[in-house]
């Protein structure tokens, strides 16, 4: 290469760096911007960002008119512009809020999670877990089907009130948390009368065991321990009907269920007695089974 070729691109290579010293000073000076290479190594066009905060309030007008899936675009783009900024943040929540009116339950989860991980400490992070245990609350289906939303709400709502027992939402969520195992006692109940009524006396006893151990808070427990009477007692195994019957008698003394497994055992002659080494009576004293 001659003297004056190499001179030649010595001063093209000194434009190049000047250029992009300067588009590095315009970006700073308009606050937020973007280069975009036209295909040309010597053309770039300079495209401004929108502000963090006019985006932010865009989002709000269009959750403000119930666009909320725009809404939720709008936020996410907040958090992919301006990802360190405190808009972010409250982007980040705001678009798991717009998934969740829009019925996106799944996206919703994903926003909410993704911010109580961020920002644990935050005064908002409770309303965020609450979204989590709320989104999978309202995919709950009918008893007679699979519960595992039912069963993932419970964990989020016990999450929260682990991990925010102070917040407004812990309230809301011990209410949410009892109907949820109530939905999960109830397929288990659903369950154990099928094998009942097919005489899968030990089958039964599982389930209705479950009930018993695990949901003895709900309405089904007082149905359990009947159950459980009958199938002890169809198994032959009087002793263990005779403390269920004992056990569902001393807790619930007006309930029906009582009442039909004291005439169940009284027709073969036995009373309810319960036995301090049977499983339910451990439980319902407090010790483990």
């Amino acid at each position: 290469m001659s003297r004056e070729s190499a001179k030649l691109t010595g001063q093209g290579r000194l434009k190049g760096a000047l250029r992009g010293a300067l588009i590095a000073v315009m970006c700073v000076s308009v606050g937020a911007c973007s280069l975009f290479n036209r295909g040309n190594d010597d053309e770039f066009e300079i495209i401004e960002e929108e502000p963090a905060d006019r985006l932010y309030n865009e989002g709000l007008a269009l959750l403000g008119s119930g666009s909320y899936g725009r809404a939720a675009e709008k936020f996410e783009e907040v958090d992919r512009v301006h990802p360190y900024s405190e808009w972010a943040r409250r982007s980040l929540l705001m678009s798991a809020y717009s998934h969740f009116e829009a019925g996106r339950y799944e996206s919703a989860i994903g926003a909410a999670e993704r911010y109580v991980n961020l920002h644990p400490g935050s005064e908002d992070a409770a309303y965020a877990q609450y979204l989590i245990g709320e989104s999978h609350y309202r995919q709950i289906p009918q008893v007679s089907r699979d519960q595992e939303r039912s069963e993932k709400a419970q964990a989020a709502y016990r999450a929260l009130i682990e991990r925010y027992p102070d917040s407004e939402y812990a309230v809301a969520a011990r209410e949410k948390l009892n109907v949820s195992r109530d939905q999960v006692a109830g397929k288990e109940m659903e369950v154990g009368r099928y094998y009942l009524g097919q005489r899968q006396y030990l089958a039964a006893v599982n389930r209705f065991r479950t009930v018993v151990t695990d949901h003895q808070e709900t309405r089904h427990v007082e149905e359990a321990l009947h159950r459980l009477t009958e199938s002890y007692y169809a198994l032959g195994l009087v002793s263990e009907a005779q403390t269920a019957a004992a056990v569902l008698g001393h807790n619930f003394p007006d309930s029906q269920w009582y009442h039909d497994s004291y005439r169940l055992l009284q027709r073969g002659g036995y009373e309810p007695e319960e036995s301090e080494g049977s499983w339910i009576s451990r439980v319902f004293r407090g010790q483990a089974a």
